[in-house]
């Protein structure tokens, strides 16, 4: 949606799938750029504008994407219906640039549906139980198409972004990359949570619980690709679990380069300290990440904890006021950490998982400075530094580049 011959070639798209038979809905984001301008101008009108105000101007940028992809559907001769996200109506809590969606009364666009017309709905808006305007944060888009195939009880969910699927890591740090066939959606969703970017955790995590099969694709693609080639292309984000048995099954290499670690130095080691600490970043609006506490040496003991980069100075000012009270020796925020993770399933249960990746870290000289694991997935935080080398390492040394049975490489 970045230019006029975009959205035609949107539209044409569109209109392949439509005229085969398909009952279209359509999620369009802004234009490319048009939200990070809407909200820099509101900014320097008012530099303390309320959060209302900011969802009122930032949500007209899907509007006018929405209306311009009904126009162009239109032009070939199809009819087309744009709606916003308060006229479906989507409905949402009150948590201005980022609400979370409550209900989604289908009827009008069921009835547009079995009307013949392809229906064209604003992402990443909704409206509050007020009639207040209200956006589901960066990537919202996704959440929307997401959130309507559900409500709609959808066959698939097709989202067309900048890539042409998921992959085993990110193919400009590794070239060797390789596209995933399918992926389950527990693995995906640790690979957006982990940093992935293909699709945020928040949509990854609805299609989860309302069992919405997702498909990623291309939208550079060209527009008249046969059909059936187009609907096999992509990733597949299934629901179905994956057939490991005893083995565990690696999907990919994913990583977070911005990342701060924070330590607190010197803490009585009593009940209640940890707690404390994390209720003050918690206040803060800061979410903690790994967490590792040291063994306890003469009755105190340090806890350190990662945040996303952005968030550091939050969770420092935050914890400073609280040192006299926590009666710690000191606090040290180091923003040159980042964190890579092993993505797959039956990790937990599978010590040679960490032990591979532990000695192929030693191997390259790699420092490990914090360690997190679950079912699916093992992190590390190591210096910011190293992450590039880390991650090349790593894939190599799972095999991922190499042609496997769909996704994944089978660890032995």
């Amino acid at each position: 949606m970045g230019s006029v011959a975009r959205i035609h070639s949107v539209a044409q798209r569109v209109g392949k799938w439509f005229r085969a038979g398909h009952r279209l809905v359509v999620v369009p984001s802004a234009m490319s750029g048009e939200t990070n301008r809407l909200i820099a101008l509101a900014k320097e009108v008012s530099p303390d504008i309320s959060s209302r105000e900011l969802d009122v101007i930032a949500s007209t940028g899907e509007q006018v994407a929405a209306g311009l992809l009904a126009a162009a559907l239109q032009h070939q001769g199809i009819d087309a219906v744009s709606y916003t996200g308060w006229q479906v109506p989507l409905v949402t809590d009150s948590s201005h640039s980022k609400a979370r969606i409550e209900h989604i009364d289908c009827t009008r666009v069921r009835r547009d549906l079995e009307q013949g017309r392809v229906v064209v709905i604003a992402g990443f808006q909704g409206v509050d139980a007020a009639q207040d305007v209200t956006t589901l944060g960066r990537g919202g888009s996704d959440t929307s198409a997401v959130a309507l195939a559900a409500a709609l009880r959808a066959h698939e969910c097709l989202i067309f972004t900048d890539v042409d699927g998921v992959y085993t890591t990110d193919p400009r740090i590794v070239p060797a990359a390789r596209r995933l066939k399918t992926i389950g959606v527990e693995a995906m969703l640790e690979m957006a949570s982990l940093g992935s970017k293909v699709l945020l955790n928040r949509a990854v995590e609805f299609a989860g619980k309302h069992r919405v099969p997702l498909r990623v694709l291309s939208s550079f693609t060209p527009w008249d690709l046969p059909l059936a080639q187009e609907r096999r292309g992509g990733t597949l984000i299934t629901l179905q679990k994956e057939p490991t048995m005893e083995k565990p099954l690696i999907s990919g290499i994913a990583f977070m380069r911005e990342e701060t670690k924070v330590t607190v130095r010197d803490l009585p080691d009593i009940p209640g300290t940890a707690s404390r600490i994390l209720a003050a970043v918690a206040a803060a609006d800061v979410e903690v990440d790994i967490i590792v506490q040291n063994v306890s040496h003469h009755g105190s003991t340090d806890l350190t904890f990662t945040v996303a980069r952005q968030d550091g100075a939050a969770a420092h000012k935050a914890l400073e006021r609280e040192l006299p009270a926590l009666e710690a020796s000191g606090l040290h925020c180091d923003a040159t950490v980042s964190k890579v993770s092993v993505v797959g399933v039956g990790l937990r249960s599978h010590a040679s998982v960490a032990s591979r990746m532990f000695n192929c870290l030693a191997r390259e000289s790699i420092n490990i400075q914090m360690i997190s694991t679950s079912e699916i997935k093992t992190s590390v935080i190591i210096d910011e530094a190293q992450l590039d080398h880390a991650v090349r390492a790593l894939h190599q040394a799972f095999g991922l580049a190499s042609e496997g049975p769909d996704l994944l490489a089978e660890v032995h």
